[in-house]
């Protein structure tokens, strides 16, 4: 599972190598450096000023776009709602395919929880926000997941009963606080497919903070076993140049790849785990891996998130859901257009299943009553009929619960 391995190149989730192409060196070991003759460093930096470049640059703009871009035309528009239609509009028939399933709800959190802000360190949530998860966690599995460092995500969210997968997925940590579900993701050891990668994360962090600091507005962010290069602040006009200070970083770790997400280039393990793995991790840990009754929900708004979504889609249970106010090519079903509107899709679900739980108590009490009722005397050859219609009735009843 840690051995890292070439990753096809993806035009949603914008991956792309970063180990020179028909180069027949193996990969360094993770926490080493592979050393170049100064001929063949020069060579690789020139193959970095071309395509290379050229590429990251075409994905930074694509994934963050700094012009304010004209109205879509209204017939492209509306095919794209008509084909990714709002969770809002449709809340009805997303609750209606769900019965009697075990929903199990996956959040992204910059851009889908809190929104995005030039500095990363104050992506805070809101209150609202942390309250309507908190009551989502109450009535279903729910897992937070981020490119984030775990720790830092956790600082943000601060709930205790919620799993936590950062840095893409590769680490993964349970409830800190007694859950009532099956939980087989350890709280006190964390899952780190890629742990073996820290000493040469730490090491990349270090030489881009040096690397990039004469780039005004470039922040680097240490995500543990992700890399993030933020360029939000950064002027359009030296992207290009931003770009090539990555890379020349990035020279001397072929097992490294690069990622794009909204004004953000993400540097991590060439391993084959994504948030999509992360999702089919947290899945088995509650015992889901093969069961049909699951129906999983992904909430996320960025580039990498589209691995979650095409996981959903390809095991053909539950659905994703895109975060963005323009039209995107993806692998969501639905989409809604902002945070708050997030919170308002995760109020109603709420609110739905707390009407649903109150139904079944009510049918319950029902049976119970039913039950009780007919304890009280004793049943003659004559009434042994009516005896039977009521086991049906009572089996009915039990029916109906069960798909609520």
């Amino acid at each position: 599972m840690t051995n890292p391995n070439v990753v096809v190149t993806d035009a949603r989730s914008g991956i792309i190598s970063v180990a020179v192409a028909g180069s027949s060196l193996p990969p360094p070991v993770p926490g080493t450096y592979i050393t170049f003759s100064k001929r063949k460093l020069v060579q690789n930096l020139d193959i970095c000023s071309g395509n290379r470049i050229n590429a990251w640059v075409d994905s930074m703009r694509a994934s963050s776009p700094t012009h304010v871009k004209s109205p879509a035309l209204p017939d492209s528009q509306n095919t794209w709602h008509q084909q990714k239609p709002s969770a809002l509009d449709i809340f009805d028939e997303i609750t209606n395919s769900s019965k009697g399933k075990q929903i199990v709800m996956f959040l992204d959190y910059d851009g889908t929880l809190s929104p995005i802000v030039d500095d990363p360190d104050r992506a805070f949530m809101s209150e609202g926000m942390r309250e309507t998860v908190r009551k989502l966690a109450s009535y279903f599995p729910t897992a937070i997941v981020s490119g984030r460092c775990r720790d830092k995500v956790y600082n943000f969210v601060r709930l205790e009963e919620l799993y936590y997968a950062g840095s893409h997925g590769m680490d993964i940590q349970g409830p800190s606080k007694g859950s009532k579900y099956d939980k087989k993701v350890s709280e006190a050891v964390p899952f780190q497919p890629a742990s073996e990668y820290l000493p040469m994360m730490d090491q990349v962090y270090t030489s881009l903070v040096e690397v990039v600091k004469s780039t005004p507005g470039a922040l680097v962010e240490n995500n543990k076993f992700c890399v993030s290069v933020h360029f939000r602040c950064v002027d359009e006009k030296k992207w290009i140049e931003l770009a090539k200070q990555v890379a020349s970083v990035l020279e001397a770790y072929p097992s490294l790849r690069v990622t794009h997400g909204r004004k953000v280039l993400e540097i991590r393990p060439t391993i084959k785990w994504d948030k999509g793995k992360a999702v089919e991790f947290l899945l088995q840990s509650l015992g889901y891996a093969n069961d049909e009754d699951v129906f999983p929900i992904y909430i996320g708004d960025d580039r990498t998130d589209e691995d979650a979504f095409k996981v959903l889609r390809e095991r053909g249970q539950g659905f994703g859901i895109l975060v963005s106010k323009t039209p995107k090519d993806t692998y969501a079903s639905y989409s809604l257009q902002e945070p708050s509107e997030v919170m308002t899709f995760l109020r109603r679900m709420v609110e739905w299943r707390r009407l649903s739980l109150r139904r079944q108590y009510r049918l319950r009490r029902r049976v119970q009553q039913e039950i009780m009722s007919n304890r009280s005397w004793e049943p003659s050859e004559k009434k042994k009929g009516k005896i039977k219609k009521h086991i049906i009735f009572v089996c009915i009843i039990f029916f109906i619960i069960s798909l609520l």
